[in-house]
C-alpha cells in the first residue's frame, strides 16, 4: 500500500483513523498546513485536490508565491568523522560532497524500489 498521494507536485500522507472511521492526511514538505479527509480513497482524494487548489488561488489571492515542496535542500547531522571521510571519498572520486552524496542517495532509493 502507498501511503502517499500527488497532486500539482505536492505530495500529502495517508492515514486511517479506526477510531473515527476516516481516511485523513496533510500536505508534506511545506511550513503551510494543508489538510484533508474522507471516508474512503475516492473521497481522499478529492478533498485532497480540493485543498491543494484551495491553497493555491489563496496564494495567487493575497499575491504569494505559493511554498514549493522539497526544494532539493537539507541538512543533516552527521559525526566529524564519517563527515571527513566522505569528503575524501567524493575528492578521490572528484566530485562535490554534494554530488557526491546525491549519487549515493540515489543508489539507494534505485535500490530500496526494486
Amino acid at each position: 500500500m502507498n501511503n502517499t498521494i500527488e497532486y500539482k507536485g505536492y505530495v500529502g500522507s495517508v492515514e486511517f483513523s479506526e477510531e473515527d472511521d476516516l481516511f485523513f492526511g496533510k500536505v508534506m514538505g511545506i511550513r503551510s498546513l494543508i489538510s484533508y479527509e474522507g471516508a474512503d480513497a475516492p473521497s481522499l482524494l478529492s478533498d485532497f485536490h480540493n485543498a491543494v487548489d484551495d491553497y493555491l488561488k489563496a496564494c495567487y489571492a493575497e499575491g504569494i508565491e505559493p511554498e514549493k515542496a522539497y526544494k532539493g535542500s537539507f541538512n543533516i547531522r552527521i559525526s566529524p568523522e564519517l563527515h571527513k571521510q566522505l569528503v575524501v571519498c567524493a575528492t578521490s572520486q572528484q566530485m562535490s560532497l554534494n554530488r557526491f552524496i546525491e549519487n549515493i542517495l540515489q543508489r539507494s532509493v534505485a535500490a530500496m524500489r526494486s
